[in-house]
C-alpha cells in the first residue's frame, strides 16, 4: 500500500507514541518520521492541484489520479478534500471524477508559482489584519529573503501615515515581501520606487491598460488610485545596519463596492470589464518577477527611467506637504535620487525629499 494512503493515521499514531518518554535518539527518529509523513501529504496535494489546474474544466477520475501519482484512491480523496478546504472550487460527480472550475480565482501558492520564473517561499492566508504585520512575524522567525505572504482579505490594511487601505475579500492583490538588503542604507530608499515601477509593468502586462505613478508610492489608472505601497524597515541597534525591509503592496484588481469616501478617487484594474480567470495569480507572479529585477539593480538605478516616464506630477501645479510645512508650486523635474525639484509661488526652487504632493485640479 502506498505510504500516503495511511499517512494521516500514521501521523496520529506517531504523535501518540511521541508522548511516551523516549530516548533523545528515538525522539529524533519519531519526529523525522512525522516530518516525512507531512511532506508526503503536502506533495500529493500539490501534485493533484497541478493536474487539475493544467486542464481546468476537464474531469479526472479518482482512479486516473491514483495511478498517475502512485497512491490510493482514498489518498486522492483526502488531497481533494484538503484543497477544497483551502477554498478551491472542485466539483466531484459520480462516474465523472474531479474537475477544477475554469473561473476559479482563489490564490494558492501553486497557482502563483506555476507562473513564476524563480523559486521563493509563498504563504497565502484567507484573512489577516495586515500582511506587513504577518511578514514582520516571519522576519522575527528568521525567514529568508523573498518570503512572501498574500491574503485574500485584510481587516486592518494600512498605507503611509497609518491611513487605512480598503482590502475586501477576493477583490484585490494584497501581499508583503520580506527583504534582507545587502546594499547601502541610502540605496534602500529606492525599494519603494522600484516596487512602483514593477506594479505598473505587472498591471500593464495582464490588462493592457496604462499606469502612472504619483510621487512617491501610489499607482494610478485613469486618474484614480489603483495601488498603494508601504515599505517598512527594521534596523539593528547594535550595528546600525538594516535587519530587514518589508514591502507591502495592495492592488485593487476587480470591481468592488468602494466605501463612499473612496468613490471618485479609487479604481480597479478591471472595473466592470470581463474578468479573466486566474488573473490575480498571473498578476502576482509578474509583479514578483519585475520587482526582483529592479530590486537587484537598485545600485544601478535601473528603475529610474521607467519611474520618471510614468510620473504624472512633472509639470503639474501641486500642493506640497512636508512635515508641518505646506506650500504651492510647480514640479519641474524628478531628480536621479527621486526627489522632486519644485518651483514655489515665490519663485524659489528647492528639492522635496520627503513628504507628499497633491496635484491641483485644473481651473
Amino acid at each position: 500500500m502506498p505510504y500516503f494512503a495511511y499517512s494521516d493515521r500514521k501521523i496520529n499514531e506517531l504523535k501518540r507514541f511521541r508522548q511516551v518518554e523516549l530516548s533523545p535518539f528515538n525522539t529524533y527518529l519519531v519526529d523525522n518520521r512525522i516530518s516525512v509523513c507531512y511532506t508526503l501529504c503536502m506533495s500529493i496535494k500539490e501534485d493533484i492541484y497541478r493536474a487539475l489546474d493544467s486542464e481546468r474544466g476537464k474531469h479526472f477520475s479518482g482512479e486516473e489520479l491514483a495511478q498517475k501519482f502512485g497512491v490510493s484512491r482514498n489518498a486522492v480523496w483526502k488531497a481533494v478534500k484538503a484543497l477544497k478546504r483551502e477554498g478551491l472550487v472542485i466539483e466531484a460527480g459520480t462516474n465523472r471524477g474531479y474537475v477544477l472550475q475554469p473561473g476559479n480565482d482563489l490564490l494558492t501558492p501553486n497557482g502563483i508559482k506555476k507562473n513564476l520564473n524563480f523559486d521563493c517561499s509563498i504563504l497565502v492566508e484567507r484573512s489577516v489584519g495586515s500582511t506587513n504585520d504577518e511578514a514582520k512575524k516571519m522576519a522575527a522567525d528568521f525567514a529568508p529573503e523573498w518570503s512572501v505572504v498574500f491574503a485574500e482579505e485584510q481587516t486592518a490594511g494600512r498605507g503611509r501615515y497609518s491611513r487605512p487601505f480598503y482590502s475586501p475579500q477576493g477583490a484585490g492583490l494584497y501581499l508583503s515581501i520580506l527583504l534582507r538588503p545587502k546594499f547601502t542604507a541610502g540605496d534602500t530608499l529606492f525599494i519603494t520606487t522600484s516596487a512602483a515601477v514593477a506594479v505598473c509593468e505587472a498591471i500593464e502586462s495582464v490588462s493592457g491598460k496604462k499606469c502612472a505613478i504619483k510621487w512617491v508610492n501610489d499607482v494610478f489608472m485613469g486618474g484614480k488610485k489603483v495601488c498603494g505601497i508601504l515599505t517598512e524597515a527594521s534596523f539593528d541597534v547594535e550595528n546600525g545596519k538594516l535587519s530587514y525591509a518589508i514591502v507591502g503592496i495592495g492592488i485593487n484588481v476587480r470591481d468592488s463596492a468602494f466605501p463612499q469616501e473612496l468613490k471618485g478617487i479609487a479604481t480597479s484594474v478591471f472595473g466592470m470589464d470581463r474578468y479573466p480567470s486566474d488573473t490575480r495569480a498571473k498578476l502576482a507572479a509578474k509583479l514578483l518577477e519585475r520587482f526582483r529585477y529592479y530590486y537587484e539593480r537598485i545600485p544601478q538605478r535601473a528603475f529610474y527611467e521607467e519611474y520618471k516616464r510614468r510620473s504624472f506630477v512633472i509639470g503639474k501645479e501641486v500642493d506640497v506637504y512636508s512635515g508641518d510645512k505646506s506650500g504651492e508650486g510647480t514640479v519641474l523635474d524628478l531628480e536621479k535620487d527621486c526627489s522632486l525639484r519644485i518651483r514655489y509661488k515665490d519663485g524659489k526652487e528647492s528639492l522635496l525629499v520627503a513628504g507628499e504632493v497633491s496635484v491641483k485640479p485644473k481651473k
